[in-house]
């Protein structure tokens, strides 16, 4: 695994409300500067959910296209597009997102008990969003968040092959209510696991599981993902300001470790996508 570390921003998500949070950024001009300080800090890739102008979770197309220039404008980033939205949309508006035309997308590799309700992930609808990926370039990160996902992966690849750039890269998303512990255990459990075809991983804490999560996959060589989407504080009781703020405390546990965060054009390695097709990147 790269001694580089990938820090994935996850900033908005479609779970927390907007009244509820603030400084959550919901809007295309709210997440091109989240974009901007985030690059600055450290990120290299940005995993969006995008919201409507009433600030609710979307799949519109035009608003889809809207935040993916947003992103693009002011930054770098390489742009992830979350397939997931949320837990209401309908599969046939999920396998649209890709007429986005993101660098990445979000591919979740099974149904899982979310809470109170159930993200709806089978395996026909897994087929399909890979197959299109494949066939328009678009770089899979494929979210695994319980066992039975990561051995849904290797099915996935011995079927269909690796993505089209010819690395393999999933997320850990771990401490969801339905889904796998945020503990260092499930994630040893985990990565033993994976498909030899990976190449590369990262790992999500969920709410209080973030720094675990988070120190332990570092102690092991994985990537993180960090982000106002999957954590609301930045110590007991403290609100997060925004997400440079947890992107900058990634950056300095990974310099701990000394690990050292990649640029986007080095993700965009890690992901097997041409440096070329990077705005502001040679």
């Amino acid at each position: 695994m790269t001694q580089g570390l990938l820090i994935t921003v996850a900033p908005t998500g479609a779970e927390t409300a907007k009244a509820d949070c603030p400084q959550l950024p919901t809007t295309p001009e709210e997440i091109a500067a989240t974009a901007a300080a985030c690059e600055a800090a450290g990120a290299a890739m940005i995993h969006l959910h995008v919201r409507d102008a009433d600030h609710a979770p979307t799949l519109d197309q035009g608003l889809l296209r809207e935040w993916v220039a947003a992103v693009r404008s002011a930054s770098s980033l390489v742009v992830q597009l979350s397939t997931g939205g949320s837990v209401h949309d309908p599969l046939a508006e999920r396998l649209k997102v890709l007429d986005a035309e993101p660098d990445s997308c979000s591919l979740t590799m099974g149904t899982t008990n979310f809470g109170d309700d159930v993200f709806l992930n089978p395996w026909p609808f897994v087929a399909e969003l890979y197959q299109l990926a494949l066939e328009r370039g678009v770089a899979p990160e494929f979210e695994l968040f319980d066992l039975g996902q990561v051995h849904a992966l290797g099915r996935l690849l011995s079927l269909y092959g690796p993505p089209a750039g010819g690395k393999v890269h999933c997320d850990f998303v771990m401490g969801v209510p339905g889904g796998m512990p945020g503990t260092a255990p499930a994630l040893v459990a985990g990565v033993a696991a994976l498909p030899a075809q990976v190449t590369s991983w990262s790992a999500t804490g969920i709410g209080r599981s973030t720094l675990s999560v988070a120190m332990a996959s570092l102690s092991m060589g994985g990537h993180l993902r960090v982000g106002m989407e999957d954590v609301l504080t930045i110590a007991r009781g403290v609100p997060v300001e925004n997400n440079a703020q947890l992107v900058e405390r990634a950056v300095a546990l990974g310099q701990l470790a000394q690990r050292e965060p990649m640029t986007p054009a080095e993700c965009r390695d890690l992901l097997g996508l041409p440096v070329s097709g990077a705005t502001g990147e040679a």
